[in-house]
């Protein structure tokens, strides 16, 4: 199941890259499952606006449409539970996939008990840090990315993206996101853990390109940066 790479990419270069681990555990590199959103330039609300029955209190009628920073908010004008209503919140609605992705931070420590009681759970409910990939290749479930966009990706031209072969049935070449980077609820419900994750080696490059797209600048002597000379060497 581990991928073997081609010559000219960052992965045969970097040495071992994916590794099997069957431990299962929340760590920086491994590579989960989860419902990842799209991330749209303009995200969408739901408001509820009618019941058809006025006595149901469990189902609504409910308008969908873009959310505007600037645009003022329409308060629910009827009480549903399903979608209670907040002052000065708003439900966003947004198209999700089941699709893989890579842990880049645990999360942070477990706050004391002490700290919390009697407060909401969303202020310290355990979160991970996840970057999505993307199938490369067109399918019948994915438009995937232009042939020779994916090439320049694959030399590492681009901080936002990087080239990558999953060690999946059914997954290809595949592009991570760096600019996706999203947190997850640390729940089994939430996240499909798998049997590998990145080698050493390979958090080595993950670490330098996560400097890459925080701060646009890359080592100068770091590791990254001599694969990426080496790759263009390759090229011409």
């Amino acid at each position: 199941m581990i991928p073997k790479f081609p010559d000219d990419c960052i992965q045969s270069i970097a040495g071992s890259w994916w590794t099997e681990d069957p431990a299962k555990t929340y760590c920086r590199g491994r590579l989960v499952r989860a419902f990842l959103p799209h991330v749209d330039q303009i995200p969408n609300t739901i408001t509820a606006v009618g019941r058809g029955n006025p006595t149901d209190h469990k189902s609504a009628e409910v308008i969908i449409e873009p959310l505007r920073v600037k645009q003022r908010r329409r308060p629910s004008s009827l009480p549903v539970a399903a979608l209670p209503d907040y002052p000065g919140e708003v439900r966003t609605v947004y198209r999700a996939k089941r699709r893989p992705a890579v842990i880049l931070s645990e999360g942070g420590d477990v706050v004391p008990r002490k700290l919390i009681i009697g407060k909401p759970a969303w202020q310290t409910a355990p979160t991970i840090l996840v970057a999505p990939y993307y199938g490369a290749d067109e399918d019948g479930t994915s438009s995937g990315f232009n042939l020779d966009f994916v090439e320049r990706i694959k030399s590492g031209e681009y901080p936002q993206f990087m080239w990558d072969m999953l060690p999946l049935t059914g997954k290809d070449e595949s592009i991570l996101r760096m600019d996706h980077i999203q947190p997850i609820g640390q729940h089994h419900d939430s996240i499909e853990v798998t049997d590998y994750r990145l080698s050493d080696d390979a958090m080595v490059i993950i670490d330098e390109w996560l400097t890459w797209i925080f701060t646009g600048k890359l080592f100068a002597d770091g590791l990254l940066s001599e694969i990426r000379i080496g790759l263009s060497e390759l090229s011409t």
